[in-house]
């Protein structure tokens, strides 16, 4: 029988996260860097989230992560989503998937949440050049 490999992937923001989850000894590389060399360590802690959660069955698997875009903590956050998923997808189980949810929804499902567009006569979104009627 081959060797079980799932594909996963997650997003935040402008950051895209692809996770490939298989058999191994709990070993987690992100970029080809192991967990343990990633900073910042609140990237880091974020990142190790879903591993804490899943305690034992985290250490059955490997998990090679690569992510591209946005920033630190957008990465990061990505990153905890598609290693997440990967690993409830690996195990199959519901009740697996309903602790995960009920911890954090975001999790397992990414953040739509998108920079809103500059518009015109303004320096962003938002904020507009000031009238003055004198």
């Amino acid at each position: 029988m081959a060797a079980k490999v799932i594909n996963t992937s997650g997003k935040r923001k402008t950051a895209v996260a692809r996770a490939v989850c298989q058999e191994g000894t709990g070993k987690l590389r992100i970029n080809s860097v192991p967990i343990e060399a990633w900073q910042p360590e609140l990237a880091r802690l974020k990142i190790m989230e879903p591993l804490a959660l899943l305690g034992e069955r985290a250490k059955k698997v490997d998990i090679d992560v690569s992510v591209a875009g946005g920033g630190v903590m957008g990465q990061a956050e990505a990153t905890r989503t598609a290693i997440a998923k990967s690993i409830v997808e690996y195990y199959g189980d519901e009740e697996l998937e309903k602790a995960v949810k009920q911890f954090d929804r975001s999790l397992l499902i990414s953040d739509i949440r998108r920079k809103l567009p500059k518009k015109p006569l303004g320096r962003g979104a938002r904020k507009k050049r000031q009238k003055s009627y004198r």
